[in-house]
């Protein structure tokens, strides 16, 4: 149940995001491939997205997002002694972007390090952070979910350039007055690993005379095995959480595809008054930075309540996914 940790309440105490300043709509993807406003729209939901310019790093779209966290938990950087970064697109592969973003903060002697679980990176990193924290090794943590997977994609493959997008967000997590993150729920399906991947790998790019090792995905595996095995985890971590879905005040899935969401919701049967993240419409799927974009979104928007229960859960790239019930901050 969503309850202290050896005597420590332990939750979401700041939230903060950011995304690039260009603005790409489905129009303008129309003038690089085959495709349409209409088209896009049907199959996802997406009517525009964000991508970084050429001389952005993730960094750079993250940094703000921790600065704001930060702000909203009334915390200084200095108190943070653990920084996850999130991320299939680091700044490099090393140093590590969270070691880059803990020096600029002023985190002087916090544990950094990037966590690479593709889109369900934000989930995997809340629950080491909360993990960190129940077991002592960590007093503050701070989470950080962000991709720029513009970065990777193909431009001129339409199945993948018209879904992504690129943002961050990032969360405090420390003692709270009231507990405040549930018991994950989380695992890997290894053998479904191609339908999300690269199409090479570093040491062919390397050695070969190969493209570029961009982002490739099955379509089709990808959103049967979302809707028909996601919702039986949710529903695992309800239960674990000790709520039933009354309980809740939001659901937050992963932002991959309008139609996976609206597929999720009608497979766990939720109450039509719950509200549901659709923040997909104009972010795209931002891989890591998805659920705390949608989470921000629907606190600014008044849609779920400050202190309400969410159902989060995300999945993707492995294939891996994770899901849990917190309270928002």
């Amino acid at each position: 149940m969503i309850g202290s940790a050896n005597g420590t309440r332990i939750g979401i105490t700041g939230l903060g995001t950011n995304v690039p300043g260009r603005v790409v709509t489905n129009h303008d993807l129309a003038q690089i491939v085959d495709t349409s406003d209409e088209w896009i729209q049907e199959r996802t939901g997406i009517k525009e997205r964000r991508f970084a310019v050429q001389e952005e790093a993730l960094s750079d779209i993250a940094l703000p997002a921790v600065r704001e966290a930060l702000a909203e938990a009334g915390a200084d950087a200095s108190e943070v002694d653990l920084l996850i970064c999130a991320t299939v697109t680091p700044d490099m592969l090393f140093p590590t972007t969270a070691a880059i973003m803990a020096d600029e903060l002023g985190m002087k002697s916090a544990a950094a390090y990037d966590l690479l679980a593709g889109c369900t990176g934000f989930m995997y990193g809340v629950s080491q952070a909360y993990g960190m924290l129940a077991s002592g090794l960590s007093k503050k943590a701070v989470v950080v979910g962000g991709d720029l997977l513009s970065k990777i994609l193909d431009w001129e493959d339409r199945s993948t350039l018209v879904i992504f997008g690129d943002g961050a967000g990032a969360v405090v997590i420390g003692p709270s007055e009231t507990p405040g993150i549930g018991p994950t729920v989380w695992g890997s399906d290894g053998a479904q690993s191609s339908a999300i991947s690269q199409k090479h790998s570093w040491m062919e790019l390397k050695e070969k005379a190969v493209e570029w090792p961009a982002l490739t995905m099955q379509g089709q595996t990808v959103f049967r095995w979302a809707v028909w095995q996601m919702a039986p985890i949710a529903q695992q971590a309800m239960e674990k959480a000790g709520i039933s879905a009354e309980d809740l005040d939001a659901f937050i899935p992963h932002q991959a595809n309008m139609r996976i969401t609206d597929s999720m919701v009608k497979a766990m049967r939720l109450p039509p008054d719950i509200p549901v993240a659709r923040d997909i419409a104009t972010t795209g799927n931002t891989s890591a930075a998805s659920i705390p974009l949608a989470m921000d979104r629907m606190l600014e928007e008044g849609l779920a309540p400050h202190g309400g229960l969410a159902l989060l859960i995300g999945f993707g790239a492995g294939l891996v996914f994770a899901s849990q019930v917190v309270t928002l901050p």
